[in-house]
């Protein structure tokens, strides 16, 4: 009897250091690409180079095989648009290099599954920056994509394992997402294996705050008949999911669900730290991420009997995305379910902030707009243009506070 107890504590204590050595390899990846001698991992800039370089020695170390088009490397090249609403080129400015760092792990099946997290970010505050400060600071992007990498990169070690031989893995670290897909849109239309073999496409952006109070978004379960049915079976951490149905999206599935290809995006939700500085590693849940780790290991074993997956076109994606070209200078709660537009930050000296808006507020009415949820909130802004003025109402608690905003 005490031969038996002796070995189960072994055993425990072998599972706990392993889990313990799994939770510091992924902490090494954020912190690494989280550092200040990346400068924030912008498109074209040394710093994304270290990074393309130091995910393709992790790839390498793991006796993942290059799949790139130069090794590892998938380059591109993309002129900007002075105007993000325009639909061509400036040609008067210089072309911006990336990579894309791929890999692929062979296990001789019938078909792929891809995994994809973007690896570059905002610099010192490129575009897309809501750092209210004027003196450029790096913007070292933790949680949007450290986070997704080195879930990447955990998964491409698990997957190693003959128990998940039932499908091949790409694992695709895109460039250029925060400049506009730029990454994942070239290897879709420029794919290094068959897209034709390839099952399902997950996509991990902003997978670092897990908080099992808010719960975990996944969007694109509609582009699947079966995913909702996977999703329950692999969900044994018992974690709440926040589903969305549409396969379009602001990141890199989006390209791959443009292929008629099913996706799904994980998501931990957005935070006040959001495209600022403060997106740093020392604020990351990496407990959480070794989670979702287990999480997608058991899904792609739930759907190693169901074999190809059957493509389906979402509702959602007829309802175009309203153009709009004032902000309340906010953070929207994407993981929030009520009627209306919860505020989860607001940006210093931005209108909402300027009106007394808080954290947690909800808006429900923009001028003569009624808000019940993010796309009514999109649509309403797109109404109003610069120095626009609007009561806006929200909810806090159970008061409706109305002030006046200017655009």
């Amino acid at each position: 009897m005490k031969q038996i107890i002796l070995s189960l504590f072994v055993l425990s204590s072998l599972l706990v250091n392993a889990q313990e050595s799994e939770i510091e390899e992924i902490k090494e990846v954020v912190v690494f690409l989280a550092s200040d001698e990346l400068k924030g991992r912008e498109t074209g800039t040394e710093g994304e180079e270290k990074a393309a370089a130091f995910i393709a020695a992790k790839f390498k170390e793991l006796e993942i095989e290059p799949m790139g088009t130069d090794g590892f490397f998938q380059k591109f090249s993309v002129t900007p648009k002075a105007n993000p609403h325009s639909t061509t080129p400036d040609k008067s400015l210089e072309p911006i290099n990336g990579k894309n760092v791929v890999g692929m792990l062979n296990h001789g099946a019938e078909y792929t599954v891809i995994f994809g997290a973007h690896y570059d970010h905002l610099g010192e505050g490129a575009e897309g920056s809501l750092y209210a400060g004027k003196e450029p600071q790096i913007h070292n992007g933790a949680d949007d994509n450290a986070s997704g990498v080195a879930l990447l990169l955990a998964l491409a070690d698990e997957l190693r394992d003959q128990a998940y031989s039932g499908f091949n893995y790409l694992f695709i670290a895109f460039s250029g997402e925060e400049k506009g897909l730029w990454g994942s849109n070239y290897y879709s239309k420029n794919p290094t294996i068959e897209l034709e073999k390839v099952n399902y496409m997950i996509n991990f952006d902003m997978v670092g705050r897990l908080d099992t109070a808010k719960g975990l978004a996944i969007n694109g379960v509609g582009t699947a008949p079966n995913w909702m049915e996977n999703l329950k079976e692999a969900n044994q951490a018992d974690l709440k999911l926040i589903t969305s149905e549409s396969g379009v999206g602001p990141s890199d599935h989006t390209s791959f669900y443009l292929q008629d290809i099913p996706v799904l995006h994980f998501f931990t939700g957005q935070h006040s730290d959001y495209h600022k500085p403060s997106d740093d590693a020392d604020k990351v849940n990496y407990q959480g991420i070794a989670t979702l780790e287990e999480m997608v290991l058991n899904l792609v074993k739930a759907t190693e009997g169901d074999g190809k997956l059957e493509f389906q076109k979402t509702k959602s994606d007829k309802k175009d995305t309203p153009r709009f070209t004032v902000t309340l200078g906010v953070m929207p709660d994407y993981m929030y379910q009520g009627d209306g537009m919860r505020i989860d930050g607001v940006t210093d000296g931005r209108p909402a902030s300027k009106a007394g808006f808080e954290q947690g507020d909800v808006v429900i009415q923009m001028g003569e707009h009624k808000v019940d949820g993010m796309q009514s909130y999109m649509e309403a802004l797109s109404k109003f243009k610069k120095g626009d003025k609007a009561m806006v109402k929200v909810k806090r608690g159970e008061k409706e506070i109305e002030s006046e905003v200017i655009f």
